[in-house]
């Protein structure tokens, strides 16, 4: 779970401050397919084993596809790739597309038309069609608005669910893959109470329990190189579980070192002056009145209560990362991990542990006869509570039907599969 926040709320509101009209809902939808630039540039100018290796440690992974050479020259792929969940991750990766953009598109991507609503990150839904490889520079991505859907819910009346499109490529012009982001908007006032987290505290382990977590932990190893046949896999199979966890400052320290800082471009001392003057908003004062990034609400406990929680807390990304290391664990060097989708239900605190689950749940002949199971995922944590549901579809060899053959991205180039991905989230009604 993570959560935004809304720029502009220092200022005197107006009527609709914070209200979710049918202007405000118009003015966003009419941004949909309007290409935006990046806030932060991209962690990784470069990427290839280096970057492949530290991005993968970033959540636990030692697979060795990543970045053993002499390990991957003997995979179907010939020489590393790069871990799925690096390629995409909001600013890990890509340089912005080169297009114009009118100043009448200007005009229309100014401000935020729902200004004082509330904006969490709900969920995530990505899409790979062909791998990463360590050679590849100049990479592109192509990012704007993809869906503005209006909904009606009982936690909050009326809310928008935004999802944002980002697309990455090659400098060829070969389309790699597609991150959908989800925000729900709701209005404040309507909203659950801040405080509903207070009651939740913090797990005390026994050393038994310690010992049985690690020793699960030491069990786990990627499949590799024994291939996963589709015709040996059936319906209610159960993928590999992972043990994540107990989660540490330690463990968020780590994942900023892999996977950079995200889309405010946090940086240390003089940079850090610099970059307030660009986003004064995110910065708050600690007790010392130092100005520090809200993003301290993940190692910072007093940060984190100031934002209606008892401790500090991870990002939702890192789940979603749990998730994808499960399927790659599960399938295999000679599978192919071809969507997921994974909603962030509850916030895994300091100290929480996740148990990633799953099983098979259907298993098909998918787009011209490509051999594939979808699988049912879950992160649950030591309270019993599931944080993170998902679901995975994923392309198997087969004996029949021969190795696996990489899914067709929607368009030929990042203009064309934008253009598809916008007509499947709008049904063409995208203004």
């Amino acid at each position: 779970m993570g959560h935004k926040a809304v720029a502009g709320e220092i200022s005197a509101p107006d009527e609709s401050y914070g209200q979710i009209t049918d202007e405000a809902v118009a003015r966003l939808r009419a941004r949909i397919g309007i290409p935006v630039r990046n806030p932060a540039p991209p962690h990784y100018r470069e990427p290839g084993i280096d970057a492949f290796r530290n991005v993968a440690q970033a959540y636990g992974d030692d697979n060795p596809l990543w970045s053993d050479r002499q390990y991957a020259a003997a995979t179907r792929w010939r020489e590393p790739i790069a871990p799925p969940s690096m390629v995409g991750g909001d600013t890990l990766i890509g340089e912005d597309d080169r297009i114009e953009v009118t100043d009448e598109q200007k005009a229309l991507l100014k401000g935020d038309p729902l200004r004082g609503v509330h904006a969490f990150f709900a969920g995530s839904s990505r899409e790979w069609w062909a791998p990463l490889t360590s050679g590849e520079r100049g990479l592109r991505r192509r990012d704007s608005l993809v869906g503005v859907l209006d909904k009606r819910s009982d936690f909050a009346g009326r809310a928008v669910h935004e999802w944002t499109g980002q697309l990455f490529g090659t400098a060829a012009g070969d389309v790699l893959s597609a991150q959908y982001k989800l925000m729900i908007r709701t209005e404040r006032h309507k909203a659950r109470e801040r405080g509903k987290h207070q009651a939740i505290e913090s797990y005390v382990y026994t050393d038994d329990e310690i010992t049985s977590i690690e020793n699960a932990i030491l069990a786990e190893k990627p499949r590799g190189a024994i291939p996963r046949y589709w015709e040996d896999t059936n319906i209610g199979d159960h993928v590999d579980p992972l043990v994540k966890g107990p989660l540490t400052v330690t463990d968020i320290v780590c994942w900023h070192a892999g996977v950079g800082m995200g889309l405010y471009n946090v940086r240390p001392l003089g940079l850090a002056v610099r970059n307030r003057q660009r986003v004064r908003g995110f910065y708050h004062r600690d007790p010392l009145n130092i100005p520090d990034v809200m993003q301290r609400v993940h190692w910072d406990p007093e940060f984190a209560r100031r934002s209606g929680n008892p401790t500090t807390f991870d990002y939702g990304r890192m789940r979603e990362f749990w998730l994808i290391h499960a399927c790659t664990n599960w399938m295999g060097d000679d599978a192919w991990l071809w969507k997921l989708a994974t909603e962030f239900r509850a916030f895994n605190y300091i100290g929480d542990t996740q148990w990633i689950t799953g099983e098979v749940i259907r298993k098909y002949l998918a787009d011209s006869d490509r051999p594939a199971v979808d699988i049912a995922l879950r992160a649950t944590s030591q309270r019993g509570q599931e944080t993170t549901p998902g679901t995975a579809t994923i392309l198997l060899p087969s004996r029949a039907h021969g190795a696996v053959r990489l899914p067709d991205p929607p368009g030929e180039d990042l203009t064309t599969a934008m253009r598809a991905i916008i007509e499947g989230f709008t049904g063409g009604q995208a203004r």
